[in-house]
């Protein structure tokens, strides 16, 4: 894939949906046998099957299966509670060390909590 410099996005137009919708299956096709980086050969697999797969437990779910407010989930946790609603509206994505964090509760949720709420005296 070639390289999109800040002068290429300064330059782009906004993609026309009408013109996407009117494209016709023969059409893309046609794209595709020009060009197969265009859209890799999935095998046949029906895509209704695919899933997102992230590194790191959803937010939301892993809550919910704790059965924790929002609320209870931050304190908890050690997590402010807006950061908690972002990831879960996806308006932001946990990072590096939240990541790592968020798979921990998923396998040890009480080891967390008496982690968290451990005063080391520092």
């Amino acid at each position: 894939m070639k390289p999109f410099s800040l002068d290429d996005a300064a330059k782009a137009r906004a993609t026309d949906m009408a013109k996407v919708r009117a494209t016709t299956d023969e059409e893309i096709a046609r794209q595709i046998a020009e060009d197969p980086d265009t859209a890799p050969s999935l095998g046949g697999v029906d895509v209704e099957h695919f899933t997102v797969r992230r590194p790191y437990p959803d937010v939301r779910f892993l809550r919910k299966q704790l059965g924790l407010t929002q609320e209870e989930f931050a304190r908890d946790f050690g997590v402010n509670v807006w950061t908690l609603r972002d990831w879960e509206n996806h308006r932001r994505e946990p990072e590096g060390p939240a990541q790592t964090l968020l798979k921990v509760i998923a396998q040890s949720p009480d080891t967390v909590r008496r982690a968290v709420a451990t005063d080391t005296g520092v």
